[in-house]
């Protein structure tokens, strides 16, 4: 039997992540719905079929984002989604990132091992020499998850991005290439 080639970008122990299309719209917004106890009041998932064509068209069209999808191996299941935004090339190579797990997965490390995946492609074949991560600080599961991956804390932002009606203050935090390698 020929060998199929995988649609994943990298696998590990647990995940594999791989590219975000419109086709997981479905198993997406199901997954955003039952988890907007986990979500809220930080992250606001698209949860129907139209939010969700706006999202993936975005991530998928635009040079400047890369959609990722964080996938279980054994079940093949959605744990979580991290994106790559506001790709700068040139002399910055820089992208900020945004990441949610979903309920049926959080608490597990598969987010973990996820974003580690794709910090890995990233700084592979992405050609990025610094990632971004804008947390509100009362968010500690996801700045807890930043620590983990070896990002630092920079600064603070007040009134920074415009998240569920208001502005909202957020703590910046970065990894760079070299920050991985000495690591």
């Amino acid at each position: 039997m020929p060998h199929t080639p995988s649609r994943h970008l990298a696998e590990g122990a647990r995940v594999a992540i791989r590219p975000l299309t419109l086709a997981d719209g479905p198993e997406f917004t199901a997954r955003a719905r039952e988890s907007r106890e986990l979500h809220r009041p930080w992250l606001f998932p698209p949860d129907s079929d139209e939010a969700y064509a706006d999202y993936a068209g975005r991530l998928i069209e635009d040079p400047a984002r890369a959609g990722f999808l964080v996938c279980e191996l054994d079940s093949g299941d959605i744990a979580g989604f991290v994106n790559i935004n506001n790709i700068v090339r040139g002399g910055f190579q820089c992208g900020a990132l945004g990441y949610g797990a979903f309920a049926h997965a959080a608490g597990r490390g598969l987010m973990r091992e996820g974003l580690e995946l794709v910090i890995a492609h990233a700084f592979g074949p992405l050609g990025l020499h610094r990632l971004e991560i804008n947390v509100q600080p009362g968010n500690a599961r996801s700045i807890a998850l930043a620590r983990r991956a070896g990002f630092r804390l920079e600064g603070f932002s007040p009134d920074m991005l415009h998240v569920d009606g208001a502005w909202r203050d957020h703590e910046r935090w970065a990894l760079t290439v070299e920050m991985r390698t000495t690591a």
